[in-house]
């Protein structure tokens, strides 16, 4: 409270009370239903605040969430608002989520999400190279311990990880053929082991 600026804020207290003032003398015979409608614009305005300090929740709320079928033993993956679909799996027990790409030849980590699953990007040989939508790209192949998607897990899985500018990790067909059905339905995509 250091840099406080005190003549601001007396000016600022001034300029209420003379706008107030103002508004007061001029509905000072139906002061009441001026009080109404200040109250109205107090609850809106406290409603947008509200609003927006509870988006993050909202959203999550709203937007389709993955979920497991175990009766039938598929997972379903409910269509997201951009139209893609996302799936989250358990890289070396860190939950990374996927875009799920059928263009995609392979398993494809950025460096983000590889740092969360314990591999050091620094440390790898980027000796392959990829053709994306975006120009080559170098990769480094690396085996990871356990990708897992629900009781579902998988040993010893080679995936790659991009060197380049990649925003979401890529779930690639190299995974999925591990699936012995794959098909969308009802905005959603089944995945049947």
């Amino acid at each position: 409270m250091a840099d406080v600026d005190y003549g601001r804020i007396i000016y600022l207290v001034l300029l209420l009370a003379a706008v107030g003032s103002w508004v007061f003398v001029q509905n000072r015979q139906s002061l009441g239903k001026t009080v109404q409608q200040l109250a109205i614009w107090a609850f809106i305005f406290l409603g947008v605040i509200a609003g927006y300090g509870l988006w993050g929740d909202i959203r999550n709320t709203v937007r389709p969430q993955q979920s497991v079928i175990n009766s039938t033993g598929q997972i379903e993956v409910p269509r997201s608002a951009d139209g893609h679909y996302y799936l989250t799996l358990d890289i070396n027990t860190v939950p990374i989520t996927f875009l799920i790409d059928t263009g995609a030849t392979d398993v494809v980590l950025n460096e983000r999400d590889a740092r969360r699953a314990g591999i050091d990007p620094d440390t790898l040989n980027y000796l392959g190279r990829a053709n994306t939508a975006n120009g080559e790209v170098r990769t480094a192949s690396v085996w990871l311990d356990s990708i897992s998607l629900g009781n579902i897990t998988d040993s010893n899985v080679r995936v790659w990880v991009n060197q380049g500018e990649l925003d979401q990790s890529l779930l690639g067909m190299a995974y999925l053929q591990r699936w012995s059905s794959i098909e969308i339905r009802n905005g959603a995509l089944l995945l049947t082991r």
